[in-house]
């Protein structure tokens, strides 16, 4: 049994947590965080487009990149750490939920958490992202909340019927 376990800055030790208690001792796991390269684009589009002015070698996308790698690396670390087992560590570089979707491919599980809105239960628990990875994933998914989970009391109200 191969399992994915995707890293995100906010949810990622309840992703963790899931694969620890539910996935057997043995298990090959995959730790996967991916930096979206639109961060250190937008850093050097401002640069060009207005705070550029002609000096070249001030241009932050490299800075920025930089630092986005090795906090990757530490989320990475802090995640094996915490896992407390083996497991293999894979940096993406892209559009978050096509890469995840992208790694899943080859596993028999998918663990993610829930990074939405936090107070109800439903759709709107999900970001793009994951809602996105959800939707498309080519393998099951195991999808934890990052805390408890709320109360049967957010559920909407039942529809009017005529």
């Amino acid at each position: 049994m191969t399992v994915l376990v995707w890293i995100t800055e906010g949810t990622w030790q309840a992703a963790v947590d899931a694969a620890r208690t539910h996935i057997p001792t043995g298990t090959d796991i995959t730790l996967l965080h991916v930096i979206g390269d639109d961060i250190a684009e937008a850093a050097h589009g401002a640069f060009v487009g207005l705070l550029g002015r002609g000096r070249p070698g001030r241009d932050p996308r490299d800075q920025v990149a930089d630092r986005s790698e090795r906090a990757a690396a530490a989320l990475l670390d802090a995640a094996a750490d915490r896992l407390g087992r083996p497991a293999t560590r894979l940096q993406a570089h892209g559009r978050t939920e096509r890469e995840v979707v992208h790694a899943a491919a080859g596993a028999d599980l998918l663990i993610c958490a829930r990074d939405g809105d936090p107070q109800h239960l439903g759709p709107r628990s999900l970001g793009p992202a994951t809602r996105f990875v959800v939707d498309h994933a080519p393998c099951p998914i195991l999808l934890v909340w990052p805390e408890p989970a709320p109360s049967l009391d957010s559920l909407p109200p039942h529809p009017p019927h005529p």
